[in-house]
């Protein structure tokens, strides 16, 4: 068995700037047609973490503070064992732009993640976080 692609992300969250509680961040890669959260693969000699800072500012154009630790995320991948390692992350500004990576970018209610996540298996991440949101 070959050794697993590592990856790290994260659920990132803002307060609503609407009110009403708090929204969370997903991408939309046009590669694979799916939403997800920001994620991307660690870079040699990057921690975890420090990919999972990178990926969300790559993506989204957003600087986040990471917090607390989720569920790591085990599935394969083009035939190969991936492993994403996952923080909540609060946004704390920035601008998405679009590109051949990420197209779209979506803040939804926590209800609204949970149906337009495309991979079931991503939902254990929402559960994690949800279960321990942060204060408001």
């Amino acid at each position: 068995m070959s050794d697993p692609v590592r990856a790290a992300g994260c659920v990132l969250w803002r307060h609503s700037p609407h009110g009403g509680g708090m929204e969370i961040c997903l991408v939309h890669r046009p590669r694979y047609d799916d939403w997800s959260y920001p994620k991307g693969k660690l870079k040699a000699g990057e921690t975890p973490l420090e990919a999972a800072v990178r990926e969300v500012l790559e993506e989204t154009g957003h600087h986040c503070v990471p917090g607390a630790v989720l569920p790591t995320a085990h599935y394969t991948a083009k035939g190969r064992p991936k492993e994403v390692s996952y923080w909540a992350a609060e946004a704390t500004g920035g601008t998405f732009v679009p590109g051949d990576e990420v197209d779209r970018l979506a803040w939804l209610s926590p209800s609204a993640t949970r149906n337009r996540l495309t991979r079931p298996g991503d939902r254990a991440q929402l559960d994690a976080f949800l279960s321990t949101p942060p204060t408001p």
